[in-house]
């Protein structure tokens, strides 16, 4: 006897499959990172992440009316500071004529309703290329917080609506919103990077903006004194809870693909909204593959991201946002 219920039914053509999908991805899920360099008339591709750029302020305009027009409303802003102006207090970070700041005011005169948020860390800053203040080969916690805390109320001042610190250090949250907050910077948010992992997955990123830890004596060789180990996964909870109650209003798991069972395990504990980054090394590996013709990119493409969003992701900032919401778009 056949059985009463045929659950092939719900996939017998793509009218139906489509109707019954239970994730739906769309260009409201997307963050979209980008890189910004001084100078002019700069459109410059990132060797290890092919067909993504580094934009000049005047080129920066372009891109994000594009992507306005592409119905992605939210940027996610990185700078690559040129090598003279980089020490180990992140000095630069501060300057309110600095890149970062142009590039919100160049974000906001140019469409001012996309949301922006800032990438708030010293290594692009560092002459060591480590997200703190170094000292007798030690990465600095409660200095550098100070600073990062200074460094979100110059992008506030700039007119930031979320900062977003992705160093790992403790007590960073707490710090910035009270300097926010004591400032009259009450409506600016946090996007605090809670689950933050030492992955293999950045190295193209750091290529992107020369960020990669320096090979000197007395400095520490990797991230891993603050970044999280891998293989834990209570801490991460535990990590994200302290953020919330320091005053984050927006989580995130970093990286992606790998971190998807953290992504659902916070998920399932918090009422804030719960972001991820899918790393530049999960963009780079996918359009290796895809130019090797191993994979179909866009097949491997709308996978990943919608794994991503069934596992508990509300925003997604990722290097394919532009290519998802295209294709999406017809």
């Amino acid at each position: 006897m056949f059985p009463l219920r045929r659950n092939r039914r719900l996939r017998s053509n793509e009218a139906i499959r489509s109707l019954v999908r239970e994730t739906i991805i769309s260009p409201n899920d997307f963050l979209v990172p980008l890189f910004v360099v001084e100078g002019k008339g700069i459109k410059e591709e990132i060797t290890s992440m092919p067909n993504y750029y580094r934009y000049s302020l005047d080129l920066l305009q372009n891109e994000v009316k594009e992507l306005w027009k592409l119905g992605l409303k939210s940027v996610l802003l990185f700078v690559k500071v040129p090598d003279n102006l980089k020490d180990n207090k992140g000095t630069e970070a501060l300057n309110p004529n600095g890149l970062m700041q142009r590039a919100i005011k160049t974000v906001k005169n140019t469409c001012p309703d996309m949301l922006v948020m800032t990438d708030v860390a010293l290594d692009p800053y560092s002459a060591y290329g480590h997200d703190g203040i170094i000292e007798n080969g030690q990465v600095l916690n409660d200095e550098t917080a100070k600073v990062l805390s200074d460094m979100s109320l110059s992008h506030a001042q700039a007119g930031a609506n979320f900062v977003a610190p992705s160093d790992m250090m403790d007590g960073r949250i707490l710090s910035i919103r009270e300097a926010l907050e004591q400032s009259g910077f009450k409506n600016t948010g946090i996007m605090s990077y809670s689950a933050k992992y030492a992955s293999a997955f950045y190295g193209p990123f750091r290529d992107a903006l020369d960020s990669a830890p320096v090979d000197m004596v007395d400095v520490p060789k990797d991230k891993k004194t603050y970044q999280m180990d891998y293989g834990n996964r209570i801490e991460a909870i535990r990590e994200t809870l302290m953020d919330i109650d320091e005053g984050a209003d927006i989580v995130m798991v970093k990286p992606g693909l790998c971190y998807l069972d953290i992504v659902r395990d916070i998920k399932n504990e918090v009422d804030v909204p719960v972001a991820v980054y899918q790393v530049s090394g999960e963009y780079a590996m996918i359009k290796a593959a895809a130019e090797k013709g191993w994979l179909d990119h866009n097949a491997v493409m709308l996978e990943q991201t919608t794994a991503i969003k069934r596992a508990g992701a509300d925003i997604i900032a990722s290097y394919f946002a532009k290519d998802v919401v295209t294709l999406l778009n017809g």
